[in-house]
């Protein structure tokens, strides 16, 4: 058996390892949510300003609910393998910004201590859509379980509000000033959306930490862009064996990053626009692009490449049908975006097909698949009702929600039971057992997930979903395609 990766067998791996004193270093930021995202994106970002000297920006990883990471990490230094990966083949960096790792769930209080800790500025957040407990409204859900219970036990909470909520009100008591919260999940204004959020939860506590976190804590939305498919064990056999130290959890990912950030830190920030990152007043159009052409791609790839079976994005891409139907996606979407904010959609689209075509990184359909109900309000119904708005059809996008819903319900029959997730399956499956009319089926999905609601334009969107929705029950994929005039001539790819 190997050695595994750590501070005492790192000067010997042939890969490029931390260029800076790791004991040298203290504790800048807490991240909430460690998962393969944020250890491929932020975690490396923040690994090259410690190597440019800025030693003051460790970073303490909090996992909200599983202790996997930490367990794999803790016996290796916190140390990981990033693979970057394209079509040509693989650099492997060992990435040292991680310092420590808390499971919440373990330890509410130490997570609560290191929020409290004055050496702290920044939290950044990577939870998920699901996990900021939104009600369809898009209000706090404040019936929720673990909001009840945090309410109710501020010293030991479970979800992001909670910790966020008693950490700043222990910093306002104590005198320190309020960190700048940094939140990197794919959230429409994801910094204003959080605010809200946190804002309406601190009012069922206390007025007067409802108004601090109002007026005294800063929320800049980001946008963050990475492919990182899940690690396999055949990726750990290749990087151990290129390392020639075990490493328990590698994080793949492309070549390609992006972060653009609104620059509102009051307690100070790395300089990260000394490697890439883009410091910008505003993030909404960035955002806009990447949600709609980058994400709702890849919404329909996932979907269409289920049911058409394929496993990763890149053999779905190499499928005609679906590749001429992500082209037909991006020119719904592109007249959607702000026309007067700079952006190269050409270029973007590109690049992005270029991106989808990597065949290194195997990135799975059914991974992408997860949590669409969260997902596609922002990738795809939004851009089908700004379209409805403009008197233009939504053909391809609204084909996005019904290759959902069709996904869905294929689970326990043409795709196997639990093949993706998604937070109303339980409802689903109570829909979908139902033998409803598909006119009837499509409005429940929209009434049950929130879509459009009280959009003008809800119900002519729901018509359009429907229509494809008889498409894929009559002829799966194929004849849904087809009757958008795609894949008659060229056929489909197997």
């Amino acid at each position: 058996m190997k050695k595994r990766l750590s501070n005492t067998t790192i000067a010997n791996v042939p890969a490029a390892i931390p260029r800076y004193d790791r004991r040298a270093v203290t504790p800048g930021i807490v991240h909430l949510g460690v998962g393969a995202f944020h250890r491929a994106h932020q975690a490396a970002y923040v690994d090259a300003c410690l190597a440019d000297g800025e030693s003051d920006w460790g970073i303490i990883g909090v996992s909200l609910r599983s202790p996997d990471t930490r367990d794999a990490l803790k016996p290796q230094d916190e140390l990981y393998t990033l693979a970057i990966r394209d079509s040509a083949g693989e650099q492997l960096q060992v990435i040292g910004s991680i310092q420590s790792l808390l499971v919440a769930p373990e330890d509410p209080g130490a997570v609560l201590a290191a929020l409290t800790d004055p050496r702290i500025r920044i939290v950044t957040l990577t939870i998920t859509e699901k996990a900021y407990l939104r009600a369809a409204d898009g209000a706090l859900d404040s019936a929720h379980p673990d909001i009840v219970h945090d309410l109710a036990n501020p010293g030991s909470a479970k979800t992001a509000h909670g910790f966020l909520a008693e950490s700043l009100a222990r910093r306002r008591a104590a005198g320190a000033p309020a960190f700048t919260v940094l939140c990197c999940d794919n959230l429409p204004a994801n910094g204003a959306t959080l605010h809200r959020l946190l804002i309406e939860f601190a009012k069922l506590r206390d007025a007067d930490l409802a108004r601090h976190v109002a007026d005294e804590v800063a929320f800049p939305s980001s946008m963050v862009d990475r492919i990182v498919p899940a690690t396999t064990d055949a990726d750990r056999a290749r990087v151990a064996q290129q390392l020639g130290v075990e490493d328990a959890w590698p994080v793949m990912t492309e070549p390609f990053r992006q972060w653009v950030i609104e620059d509102r830190f009051p307690a100070g920030r790395p300089a990260w626009e000394k490697f890439g990152v883009a410091m910008v007043e505003d993030v909404g159009p960035f955002e806009d692009m990447k949600l709609r052409l980058l994400n709702g791609a890849h919404s329909g790839i996932a979907y269409l490449g289920l049911l058409s079976g394929h496993a990763t994005v890149d053999r779905a891409f190499v499928d005609p049908s679906i590749r001429q139907f992500v082209d037909a996606l991006w020119q719904e979407a592109i007249p959607t975006l702000p026309q007067d904010a700079g952006l190269d959609t050409s270029a973007y689209t590109a690049e992005l097909a270029a991106r989808f075509s990597n065949t290194a990184l195997a990135h799975r359909t059914a991974q992408i698949a997860n949590d669409g109900s969260q997902k596609l309000p922002q990738r795809i119904v939004a851009s089908a009702l700004a379209r409805l708005e403009a008197g233009l059809l939504p053909e391809h996008l609204s084909l996005v929600v019904a290759a959902w819903i069709a996904a869905c319900a294929a689970r326990r029959g043409s795709l196997p039971d639990g093949h993706f997730t998604d937070p109303l399956d339980a409802a689903l499956s109570d829909l979908f057992g139902r033998n409803l009319p598909t006119a009837t089926m499509a409005k429940a999905v929209f009434d049950l997930a929130g879509f459009a609601k009280g959009h003008p334009e809800r119900q002519k969107l729901i018509e359009f979903v429907a229509t494809h929705l008889v498409h894929f029950k009559q002829g799966g994929p194929k004849l849904a395609l087809a009757a958008l005039g795609i894949g008659s001539k060229s056929g489909t790819a197997g």
